[in-house]
């Protein structure tokens, strides 16, 4: 199995006490959404931070992306929280 590396960015980082780490996905890829169940399932702060924090955005090698859409071996996900502006 490969893996992926996993950034958080802002208050994502702060919340969490870490700014990146690796994560195991299948060869084939898979969901955002499948990949980041099972890290929450790991990871209780992990899990606690995706549950008090609407809204969170993602991004796969740089590129604005959706929890549906795939992750596969070597891509960067990046998870930041929603932008506000003025």
């Amino acid at each position: 199995m490969a893996s992926v590396t996993i950034l958080y960015f802002a208050s994502l980082r702060e919340q969490l006490g870490r700014e990146r780490e690796t994560a195991a996905v299948a060869a084939e890829g898979e969901s955002v959404t499948s990949l980041l169940s099972a890290l929450r399932a790991q990871d209780s702060a992990l899990n606690d931070l995706f549950e008090r924090t609407p809204r969170i955005r993602v991004a796969i090698n740089q590129a604005l992306a959706s929890f549906q859409d795939t992750v596969r071996p070597g891509d960067e996900l990046a998870f930041f929280p929603p932008m506000t502006g003025g």
